[in-house]
């Protein structure tokens, strides 16, 4: 089973994705893929905070930025995996190295390529994704190339999803399918 889980920020998307992962896994290997590549102290404290509202629900945390098929290697078979987030992995994905050199181009497929190998050699894969790509405001061409490569990973990974789901205020919205668990 494939899922996509998008919403805006602080939405409860992480913490639906855990609940929904956790019920696929029925008692199986559990990872929980962090995609975020922490620059400065608040992303550490972020991450930090993160891992102990996991704790206790047996999630094992392969902490991955790029590359994301590469995973599957270092996972038992039949494992359901949370990656959260889609927005951070491309972002290290499209800036590699830093924010002040060109986007990469080839960014969005490569992140697109890994993430169906995942969908489809995982037993189970939770996406959780960003949804900040529809507001009407215009901002700068890279950011606008960000967003649209975003959109375009979203758009994909719908595709290969059995369930999409968008988190308003906690509230589940079923696009596609329906509750799996």
């Amino acid at each position: 089973m494939n899922v996509l889980i998008s919403g805006g920020s602080k939405s409860g998307k992480s913490a639906f994705a855990e609940r929904l992962a956790g019920k696929l896994a029925a008692g199986g290997p559990l990872y929980y893929v962090a995609t975020m590549i922490p620059f400065d102290g608040e992303d550490r404290q972020r991450i930090e905070r993160h891992r102990k509202e996991r704790e206790g629900l047996g999630f094992v945390t392969i902490e991955q930025g790029r590359d994301i098929a590469s995973v599957l290697k270092q996972a038992q078979p039949n494992a359901t995996f949370l990656v959260d987030s889609l927005t951070a992995l491309f972002m290290n994905e499209q800036f590699p190295r830093s924010f002040d050199e060109p986007a990469d181009p080839a960014a969005a497929c490569r992140a697109l390529d890994g993430l169906l190998q995942m969908a489809g050699q995982a037993k189970n894969a939770v996406f959780v994704s960003d949804y900040i790509y529809a507001e009407a405001a215009r901002y700068s061409e890279y950011t606008e190339q960000f967003r649209a490569g975003l959109a375009f990973l979203d758009r994909s990974l719908a595709g290969a999803a059995d369930e999409v789901i968008e988190l308003c205020a906690g509230n589940p919205v079923y696009h596609k399918g329906g509750p799996a668990v």
